[in-house]
């Protein structure tokens, strides 16, 4: 694996909080902010001029108002799911009128929104002692949020119980290990078992600012064990999509950025995680343009606070233009339902009437990639690709509106939080798969050379 290149800044002192630009540009009543963003596309005469485009929606200079008809039914159910989220109310179900979601099935217990957690429970594993190891682990940064001593006190608990699950449970998890893989699962667990007791001295000595590192050190290798207990590509991909690049398994790469005019930084690298466990099609379609080297040198094109988004190439095409066939090369919508052995395609999950569903991957966590695509055409994801910044009316997490409309592929999982220094006209130097380009399948770019 390549070596991690930080962030350059000109300054000793730690980075201030990024800050945000309002998105409540629409003057239209509450829910202003979720009407703007949800509905103003299905609008154009009305507010077009006045508020920001949808996240992820496509940069595209197209008249839409012919759209206006076909849209009024997607429009309206999005304001009823609105003012569902934030009311609480919610409808009858019938053949015409689709039920609003349960706000209390949809926010319920305390969201996941670190990127590395998401993607440890985002793995197609089924292996009940290995969460149970994990669970505590992942608490920690909970019981963090406490004050003074009350912190380790709950720190420490969730040390015993992981150690606790772990000697009970080992057997269990090493037969759950891909036989390929059963020497370096063990390996893992074996250093985990020693972290475990190096973590609860950490905790009796009160040394409170070696938790969050040790922490991170045991859910990489609890992370690894249950990444050795996935055994092949665990589901097969639609015969119509087998045939387009494929990521059967994870991948990472480094998005290397030059910062222009931000005297505390120079330029950055955002390392990403990209899965396609569970979104095969767009993150293989991601990783094959990666290996062209299509983003290189691409500016930043959209940063209003609330997305960063780019890969809208230059000229009339609004995307990658396959030089085989000379036409835009699309992927189709593609959302893992939680629970679901396989995704959907093509359809959106509010389409689906799957109101109450909640996806293997989603807009959770700061930095948060998924795939931009035209507001009225769900197969119409290309190159483009969109970073979700921050909570909103629109995007709470476990409540989120953009959950089952847009294709989430992979998360930053280092360096997230400088994504909201990035400004239009900021330049990608260059995009690296640093590992798991060999879970790529039918590769364009190698035609291409």
């Amino acid at each position: 694996m390549a070596a991690f290149i930080s962030c350059h800044h000109n300054y000793s002192s730690s980075l201030a909080p990024p800050t945000f630009k309002s998105t409540k540009r629409n003057p239209i009543s509450a829910p202003s902010t979720l009407y703007a963003q949800c509905c103003a596309p299905h609008f154009p005469s009305l507010c077009s001029s006045q508020i920001s485009p949808p996240p992820g929606f496509r940069l595209t200079d197209h008249n839409q108002k012919d759209e206006v008809c076909s849209s009024l039914k997607k429009c309206a159910i999005s304001v009823m799911l609105a003012v569902g989220l934030l009311s609480g109310v919610a409808g009858q179900a019938n053949a015409s009128n689709p039920a609003l979601p349960d706000v209390s099935v949809l926010i319920s217990g305390p969201p996941i929104k670190d990127p590395g957690a998401l993607l440890r429970y985002a793995l197609p594993i089924d292996n009940k002692a290995i969460r149970e190891v994990q669970k505590p682990l992942e608490d920690i940064s909970e019981s963090l949020k406490l004050a003074g001593v009350k912190a380790i006190d709950s720190a420490e608990r969730n040390v015993r119980q992981a150690s606790r699950a772990l000697k009970q449970g080992k057997a269990a998890v090493i037969s759950g290990l891909a036989k390929s893989k059963v020497e370096h699962g063990t390996e893992l667990l074996n250093k985990l078992e020693a972290g475990l007791d190096e973590f609860q001295q950490i905790l009796e000595d009160k040394n409170r600012d070696a938790v969050a590192p040790k922490q991170k050190e045991l859910l990489n290798y609890v992370g690894g064990v249950e990444e050795d207990m996935v055994d092949g590509f665990p589901y097969e991909v639609p015969e119509e999509y087998q045939s387009m690049p494929l990521l059967k398994g994870r991948a990472t790469v480094d998005m290397k950025v030059k910062v222009k005019d931000n005297p505390n930084l120079d330029e950055c690298v955002f390392r990403i995680v990209l899965d396609g466990y569970n979104a095969p099609v767009t993150a293989g379609n991601f990783v094959d343009l990666v290996e062209r080297h299509f983003y290189d040198g691409m500016e930043i094109q959209r940063a209003d606070g609330f997305v960063v988004q780019t890969g809208d190439p230059e000229g009339p095409a609004e995307g990658f233009i396959d030089p085989s066939t000379e036409k835009t090369r699309t992927v189709p919508l593609e959302i893992m339902v939680d629970g679901e052995k396989a995704p959907v395609y093509g359809d959106t999950l509010e389409e689906l009437g799957l109101f109450k569903a909640q996806t293997r991957l989603p807009f959770n966590a700061f930095g948060t990639m998924a795939m931009a695509r035209d507001e009225f055409e769900n197969n119409s994801g290309s190159s483009q690709v969109f970073w979700l910044l921050k909570e909103s009316e629109l995007t709470p997490s476990n409540a989120n509106i953009l959950d089952g409309r847009y294709a989430v592929f992979g998360y930053v999982t280092e360096n997230e939080d400088l994504l909201a220094d990035l400004k239009v006209g900021d330049v990608i130097e260059s995009v690296e798969v640093v590992s798991g380009l060999d879970n790529l399948v039918n590769p364009t770019y190698k035609i291409v050379g």
